[in-house]
């Protein structure tokens, strides 16, 4: 059986990144990191709705039904989302113009784990940080690429990668804080392996979904890194997954067309569009994250 992939929206993004589901409004939201753009959209009405931020974001979390959290190239920004209006909260490298914000996600305690990186790559430029109800740590510096941050449910293993190195790591986290115990570990060697460990996101079954970017396909890895499948995808560079749906039940994932010239693109139409993959998973939605 075809794993069946359509097109969520066409909306094609240079960078499309960050997608997270808020289940109370049925919406995806997801970035443009290159342009500033927030966008929205219902997964059952189909509705569009992009926002201009004026500076370049990369991750949401939901604060209470009023609010949001946002990270981007300057901090964390509260994002009023009756006005759209950004205040920042907590500055993470705001004095830095060459690093932007990242792959980030919320732990299951409430704690946000954000990723920086330079905004031309710059070899070592970014750091992992933890921010938790108001308290800011780095937890992880001389990163290249941030990605693949994402927490397995009980919050007692968190995972990250620096992308260019090939390898996505483990490590142990105290569950009630989302602070790292003990050191990381290889979870999964990509190196020999197509493309690149992108973003990722952790179902209620230990499972590990993956993107691969520049490797065409969406990964899924079981909780002791074992490859139990790989789906297809229609373009080259997807970005990063998101579960999504009432049930939680599909992955949506963004993608990019960054870095491809006119001929590589019209080679890859659909890059910077974002998919739904319509194969059941056992996702859950993403924690409230707590400021104070």
């Amino acid at each position: 059986m075809m794993d069946t992939v359509s097109v969520f929206c066409d909306q094609i993004c240079q960078l499309g990144e960050g997608p997270s589901y808020d289940p109370g409004t049925d919406a995806l939201f997801w970035f443009e990191i290159v342009n500033g753009l927030l966008l929205e959209q219902g997964v059952t009405s189909g509705a569009l709705k992009i926002h201009e931020l004026g500076l370049m974001a990369s991750a949401i979390a939901i604060i209470d039904d009023k609010r949001q959290l946002i990270a981007s190239e300057t901090g964390l920004h509260i994002r009023d989302v009756a006005t759209g209006k950004l205040t920042l909260h907590t500055p993470i490298e705001a004095d830095n113009p060459l690093t932007r914000s990242n792959d980030s996600r919320v732990h299951p305690c409430g704690a946000f784990w954000v990723g920086t990186m330079g905004k031309g790559e710059e070899k070592g430029a970014g750091s992992i940080y933890w921010f938790f109800k108001g308290e800011l740590r780095k937890l992880y510096s001389g990163i290249t690429v941030s990605n693949s941050i994402c927490f397995s449910e009980d919050g007692a293993v968190a995972y990250y990668t620096d992308t260019g190195t090939g390898l996505l790591m483990r490590v142990a986290c105290d569950p009630a804080t989302g602070l790292p115990v003990g050191e990381p570990k290889v979870f999964v060697d990509h190196r020999l392996a197509k493309g690149y460990v992108d973003g990722s996101v952790v179902d209620r079954d230990g499972v590990l979904w993956n993107a691969v970017w520049g490797g065409k396909a969406v990964k899924a890895y079981g909780p002791d890194g074992t490859l139990l499948r790989e789906v297809a995808m229609p373009v080259t560079q997807p970005s990063c997954p998101a579960f999504v749906g009432a049930k939680a039940d599909r992955l949506a994932v963004t993608s990019a067309w960054k870095g491809k010239d006119d001929k590589q693109r019209k080679l890859d139409p659909q890059a910077g569009m974002t998919f739904l993959i319509d194969i059941p998973v056992n996702g859950r939605f993403e924690p409230r994250v707590l400021i104070a």
